[in-house]
C-alpha cells in the first residue's frame, strides 16, 4: 500500500461516504462493471491474489478480518502472516487441500469502476466450473507461478478462455517475491507464453509481474520490480474497455424475455438489449417470423413520485434492460428476437458448434437434448464429432463421443429454427447450453459457429392434404402404439395381435417390429448405445410421417432409454402416443430365449445386449402396463386396442 494514503483510491471513496452519502451513492450508481475470473493451475496464487484485492479494497469487515487472522493460524499456509485465500476458498475441502474446487464469485469496487471476480478452480478435474466462471466475462487473469513458467494448465484455461471470447487477457507472473523478482525470470515466461498464445490465435496480453502475497503490483508500483513500467492490476482493471462498449457499436439485437401487459391499454416486450442501440421511431424486425414494425417507446421504471412516461428513454443501448413497444399489433413473444430491420440475424435449425462435455456421463450421439440459447428452448440432436481437441498439444482427434471436460466440434439440428449469430460476433446469440431432458442437468456449454448450408436450402414445403385430411378418409385418429420391454418379454406377439383386432375393426394400421426394420432401414447399425438411440431416432421419425398418413403406427422394440421413448413422444402431437410397457421379469425372459440371444450374451458372444450388460430403462408411467405373469398375451391384446379407442 502506498504510504500517502489521501491519493489512494480506496480512502477517496471512505472520505466521500463520510462528506456526502447522497454524492457517493450516486456516483457508485454510474460507475461501470467489470467481470473477470482468475484461472490457471492448481496453486498459481488465484485465491490469494483475490483475497488481496478484497482486503486492499477495504471490502471485508472487521469481524471478517478478525476471523481471518485467526483461521491464518489455524489453516492457513502462510506461517503467521495472513492468508488472503481463506477469504475466497470457503469449502472445508478447499480449505483442507489448499485448492479451490467451486467456483466462488466476489464483488468489490475502486473510485473507478465495480468488479465481480470470479475465482476458477485450477485442477483438471474441475473445468467445467472454469467453463461457467468464464462464461460471463470480459476479462481474464491468467496466473502462473513464477518458479514453475507454464503449464499444462495454463495452456487449457488460456485456451478455453480463447474459445469462450474473453478478449482481454492478463498474464500475471505471480509469487515474484519467490524468484527475488528478477526479471530474467519474468522476460523468459513471457516469451513462452507468447509462442503458445500465437499458436492459438490470442493476438494480444498484458503482462505483469506481481506478488498476490505481498501486494506487489496489485494496487500501487512495486519498489522491488523498477525495471517494469507498465500498470498495476488495478489500474489495468479500471481501464481495460469492457464488452458492453463493445456490443453497443453492433447491429441491434433484444432477446424477449417477457411480454409485458398490464392492462389492455399497454403492450410492450421486455429484454435486456444484447447489442446496439435502439430510438424511437427505428425500424425493426421481429424473429423468426420477420414480421416488422417501429418502435413507438423505450420504457423503464420511473422515479418514485414521478408522472407515467417520466422513465421513457430517448435512446437505449448494450447492457441495459427495457421494455419496447410497438407502432404495429404484431406477433411478438418471449424467445423471439427484435432486430434492426435492415441489418437481422440468421434463423436456422442446423449448425456446426464447438461443446465443452460437463457431465459425469458421456454424450449420446443421436439422444435428444433441449438446447437452451438465451430466452429460445428447442429440442437438439448432436452428430458424431467431428473431431475433439486436445488442449495441450492442439491436436485434432477422432473420437466417438465427446467424455466430461473434453472439448469437440459437432454438428447438430434443431427441432425448429432458432434465432442466432456466430459466437465470435455475438455472444448472448451464440452461446447456448445442453440440458439432459429427464435429469435436467446441464450436459454441455456450446458455441455456434455457422449454419449448415443445407439448412438454408431445404424448406418444409406446404402440402394441401394434411394429416387430419387424411385421418378423416380412413375415419380414424392417428396414434402411435409404442410396445417396449425386454428381449423375449412378447412385445412381437402381442402387438401382432393388436394388429390383427384393429385390422378386424377396419382400422387403417402398419407394424414396425425392431428385427423387420434392422433388415432394411436400420440395417447399417449394431447395437452400442449409440446405434440403438439412432435406431430409435429413425423409426420415430417414420412413424411421425406415418400418423401424418392418418395411420395406427404399433412399433414393437426394446427400445431401452427413455430419452428416446420421449423423443419420439414429443414428434407426434399430444395425446397420440401410447407408451406400451410389456413387463417381464429378466429371468422369465432368459427361460424363454426364443432366438438364443441371451446364452450367447452370458458367454460373451454377444456384447451390449440390453438387461446383461446393456442397462433397460424402464417406463415410469406408461399408459399401459401389461405384466405377462398374469395376464394372456390375448388379454393383453384386448386391453391396449380398448385404450386405445377409449381415447380415440
Amino acid at each position: 500500500m502506498s504510504d500517502d494514503t489521501t491519493t489512494d483510491p480506496v480512502y477517496v471513496t471512505d472520505a466521500l461516504i463520510a462528506e456526502d452519502i447522497d454524492a457517493y451513492l450516486e456516483t457508485h450508481q454510474h460507475k461501470t462493471m467489470l467481470r473477470f475470473i482468475t484461472c490457471g493451475s492448481v496453486d498459481d496464487g488465484k485465491s490469494t491474489l483475490i483475497g488481496r484485492l478484497l482486503y486492499d479494497s477495504k471490502m471485508i469487515f472487521e469481524d471478517q478480518l478478525d476471523a481471518l487472522q485467526s483461521d491464518s493460524k489455524k489453516v492457513g499456509t502462510q506461517g503467521q502472516e495472513i492468508d488472503f485465500a481463506l477469504l475466497v476458498d470457503g469449502l472445508a475441502a478447499e480449505r483442507e487441500q489448499g485448492i479451490t474446487i467451486d467456483v466462488a464469485y466476489r464483488f468489490f469496487n475502486t473510485e473507478k469502476r465495480k468488479f465481480i471476480v470470479a475465482d476458477c478452480p485450477g485442477h483438471e478435474q474441475y473445468t467445467r466450473n472454469m467453463v461457467t466462471g468464464a462464461s460471463t466475462a470480459d476479462l481474464a487473469v491468467i496466473l502462473i507461478d513464477a518458479r514453475k513458467g507454464v503449464l499444462v494448465q495454463t495452456r487449457r484455461h488460456s485456451y478455453l478462455c480463447h474459445l469462450i471470447g474473453i478478449r482481454n487477457l492478463v498474464l500475471a507472473v505471480n509469487k515474484m517475491d519467490l524468484v527475488d523478482y528478477s526479471q530474467e525470470v519474468f522476460d523468459s515466461i513471457v516469451a513462452d507464453y507468447a509462442e503458445f498464445a500465437k499458436s492459438i490465435g490470442i493476438e494480444s496480453f498484458t503482462a505483469m509481474p506481481i506478488s498476490g502475497f505481498k501486494g506487489d503490483n496489485i494496487t500501487t508500483r512495486s519498489a522491488n520490480t523498477p525495471w517494469y513500467s507498465g500498470p498495476t492490476l488495478v489500474d489495468h482493471l479500471e481501464t481495460v474497455e469492457v464488452n458492453s462498449a463493445r456490443d453497443a457499436e453492433k447491429p441491434f439485437r433484444l432477446p424477449v424475455q417477457w411480454v409485458n401487459r398490464p392492462n389492455l391499454d399497454f403492450r410492450g416486450f421486455s429484454g435486456l438489449i444484447a447489442t446496439g442501440s435502439v430510438k424511437p421511431g427505428d425500424a425493426v424486425r421481429v424473429l423468426p417470423s420477420g414480421k416488422t414494425s417501429t418502435v413507438t417507446r423505450i420504457v423503464t421504471m420511473p422515479a418514485p413520485g414521478a408522472a407515467p412516461g417520466d422513465g421513457d428513454l430517448d435512446e437505449a443501448v448494450a447492457g441495459q434492460s427495457v421494455t419496447v413497444c410497438f407502432a404495429d399489433e404484431i406477433d411478438c413473444s418471449r424467445g423471439n428476437v427484435i432486430s434492426i430491420a435492415d441489418n437481422p440475424p440468421e434463423v436456422a435449425d442446423q449448425f456446426e458448434a464447438t461443446l465443452v462435455w460437463l457431465n459425469d456421463e458421456a454424450m449420446h450421439v443421436g439422444r435428444s437434448y433441449w438446447l437452451k440459447l438465451g430466452a429460445q428452448t428447442v429440442s437438439a440432436t448432436v452428430q458424431q464429432p467431428k473431431y475433439a481437441v486436445n488442449v495441450n498439444t492442439m491436436e485434432h482427434i477422432a473420437v466417438k463421443t465427446l467424455d466430461l471436460n473434453a472439448i469437440g466440434v459437432a454438428e447438430l439440428a434443431t427441432d425448429k429454427p432458432i434465432v442466432f449469430e456466430a459466437y465470435v460476433q455475438n455472444r448472448s446469440l451464440g452461446g447456448f447450453i445442453l440440458i439432459d431432458k429427464l435429469t435436467n442437468a446441464t450436459v454441455a456449454a456450446g458455441m455456434l459457429h455457422f449454419s449448415l448450408r443445407r439448412s438454408q436450402n431445404v424448406h418444409w414445403q406446404a402440402l394441401d392434404i394434411g394429416r387430419e385430411a387424411h385421418a378423416n378418409l380412413k375415419n380414424q385418429k392417428p396414434a402411435v402404439l409404442w410396445f417396449t420391454g425386454l428381449s423375449g418379454s412378447g412385445k412381437s406377439t402381442i402387438a401382432n395381435l393388436v394388429e390383427k383386432k384393429l385390422h378386424r375393426m377396419n382400422r387403417h394400421t402398419f407394424l414396425l417390429d425392431g428385427d423387420n426394420v434392422r433388415h432394411g432401414l436400420n440395417k447399417d447399425l449394431g447395437f452400442t448405445e449409440a446405434d440403438r438411440i439412432e435406431n430409435i431416432r429413425r423409426v420415430g421419425e417414420v412413424a411421425r410421417l406415418m400418423t401424418d398418413a392418418g395411420l395406427i403406427v404399433i412399433t414393437a422394440f426394446i427400445s431401452p432409454f427413455r430419452a428416446e421413448r420421449e423423443m419420439v413422444r414429443a414428434l407426434v402431437p399430444e395425446g397420440e402416443f401410447f407408451e406400451v410397457f410389456i413387463d417381464t421379469p429378466l429371468t422369465v425372459a432368459e427361460e424363454r430365449d426364443v432366438k438364443g440371444l441371451y446364452k450367447k450374451a452370458r458367454s460373451g458372444q454377444l456384447k451390449n445386449f440390453t438387461g446383461i450388460d446393456s442397462p433397460y430403462e424402464a417406463p415410469v408411467n406408461p399408459e399401459v402396463y401389461i405384466d405377462t405373469t398374469r395376464i394372456t398375451p390375448e388379454d393383453a391384446a384386448n386391453l391396449i386396442v380398448d385404450t386405445l379407442l377409449g381415447d380415440a
